[in-house]
């Protein structure tokens, strides 16, 4: 659903085309060479997304210094193919119909995922772990094995998410500071702060250009101000023993007429439908913006940029806006952020096992970098190297596959990447996640309304721009039960009430 895209929108897996005059994956093209004589290095095929990264000259996917060293440690030949991510969405079905398989591919996507496991696409991977994926037994929790589990069996070694939830409320101190107020806690208290920065010339330059609240495209950054109603988009909430999506809750109803009475007012961004990620990281930078949900590393970005460019400028986190009822919150993030699949073709599956388990066993140098190299200890304390942690950012397109976060290393790493509170900002955030309580394999429904239902959502920015009356909300729940909602409700509940699910619960309380 939405909800999940919103994290990992930038991260997206990429496949091959297979098509007249396109080349065959690495897997096809050594198979007969895997087979021959013991004692060559065995060859696999793979395929992951770039995740964007670049390499340094002379480097590229597979030739650099952390693929050569996962290579010597395994004893394996990695043959690694990434083509540009803009494919991704259109050809991964075509990759999977071709009959011309990779070992392995790395997909983003549960309902993509669930479809396939369903088809008996991937092979089981149960007894292979048991066998060769020590470190991933023991390092990925059994919560997250029943997540990929269907049928009762696992077609998946899952990568996990290192954060419970993405969004927090962050502030111009100074500009609370010049009009005298204090930082806001409930939704009144929030609606005077924002009125104050768009009205009350904050940043006191005798100029009308200051923005009180900004949102992004598809109401992103707003997942604070439906917490505060005690919803979320695309989340799952249990209501009398049945589970019901937070979209057509009238909580949501309520969430979307605090917003839209914040527009009507000139309150809220006027051009909030139209920004992107660059548009808000500018308008920030700019001094524009006083107020928004920011994401926990934002204070390395459009906030750090900001401060660079006005010195005297100063954020603070504050603390999540308080509704009527005393509720708050933002969205869950799922915990599982990606699929390492085997298709059922492979002859490689024991060796694509044994890639991973390494990759889990090695966090420390896949995910920091090469220790004394590009951070060290210095009076107990972890220091980084910036130029050289920026120049081996590439590693962590081997490194996500399989994500295994280490708590302690993960605050030390924060911390040691500057003051820029992001292990505080990652505490303040997973105690506030408001969860999702459906977290099973995709139902046939979701695969099949999912997109349909997500681009009815359309009208919540209507309504808040004042396009649409606040009653539209009504006749979007009916539309959304009708056009596939209702079947997926069903399908969730079926879930909810089996007894995998019950498994799942109990191993949450262990």
């Amino acid at each position: 659903m939405r909800s999940k895209l919103r994290f990992v929108s930038t991260l997206f897996v990429t496949v091959f085309l297979f098509s007249a005059g396109c080349d065959v994956p690495a897997s096809e093209k050594n198979r007969e060479e895997q087979h021959k004589g013991a004692g060559a290095a065995k060859s696999i095929g793979i395929v992951i997304s770039n995740l964007g990264m670049t390499f340094p000259a002379g480097m590229d996917e597979n030739d650099n210094r952390y693929l050569n060293y996962i290579e010597e440690q395994t004893g394996l030949d990695i043959q690694i193919t990434t083509p540009p991510t803009e494919v991704y969405n259109e050809k991964l079905d075509v990759i999977m119909s071709s009959g011309k398989l990779p070992d392995m591919l790395h997909a983003y996507e549960a309902v993509w995922f669930g479809n396939y496991a369903k088809q008996g696409a991937f092979q089981p991977l149960d007894d292979l772990i048991d066998q060769y994926g020590p470190h991933l037994k023991e390092k990925i929790p059994a919560e997250a094995w029943d997540r990929v589990r269907y049928g009762g069996k696992i077609y998946a070694v899952p990568s996990l998410n290192e954060v419970s939830g993405v969004e927090l409320m962050y502030a111009r101190k100074d500009w609370l500071e010049r009009l005298g107020l204090q930082p806001p806690e409930t939704l009144e208290e929030y609606h005077e702060v924002i009125r104050a920065f768009t009205q009350d010339d904050p940043d006191g330059n005798g100029v009308d250009d200051t923005i009180g609240l900004a949102l992004m495209i598809d109401l992103g950054r707003s997942s604070p101000f439906f917490g505060a109603f005690g919803t979320q988009l695309d989340t799952w909430f249990e209501r009398d023993g049945k589970l019901v999506n937070g979209s057509i809750l009238p909580e949501t109803k309520k969430a979307l007429a605090y917003l839209a009475g914040l527009y009507e007012e000139g309150l809220l961004d006027r051009e909030f439908p139209l920004n992107l990620q660059k548009n808000l990281f500018e308008k920030i930078r700019d001094g524009k913006v006083g107020l928004f949900s920011a994401t926990w590393y934002d204070t390395r970005g459009p906030i750090a940029a900001n401060k660079q460019k006005e010195p005297k400028a100063k954020w603070i986190a504050l603390p999540y806006p308080t509704g009527p009822d005393g509720q708050k919150g933002v969205y869950e993030t799922d915990m599982i952020r990606g699929y390492n699949v085997i298709p059922a073709s492979s002859l490689s599956a024991k060796e694509v096992i044994q890639f991973l388990d390494f990759i889990a066993s090695d966090y420390k140098n896949l995910k920091l970098g090469f220790e004394n190299e590009i951070w060290k200890w210095e009076n107990g304390r972890m220091v980084t190297d910036f130029r050289k942690h920026d120049e081996q950012l590439y590693r962590g397109i081997y490194q996500s596959l399989v994500d295994v976060p280490d708590p302690v290393l993960s605050k030390e790493r924060l911390d040691s990447l500057g003051d820029f509170h992001l292990y505080d900002n990652l505490e303040m955030i997973r105690q506030n996640v408001i969860n999702n309580e459906f977290y099973g394999i995709p139902t046939p429904a979701m695969s099949k309304y999912d997109k349909k239902l997500s681009e009815l959502q359309g009208i919540f920015t209507n309504i808040i721009l004042g396009i649409e009356p606040i009653e539209s909300f009504d006749r979007y729940v009916e539309q959304w039960k009708r056009e596939g909602g209702d079947e997926m409700t069903r399908e969730v509940n079926l879930w909810f009430e089996s007894s995998e699910r019950q498994i799942v619960r109990g191993n949450e309380g262990e």
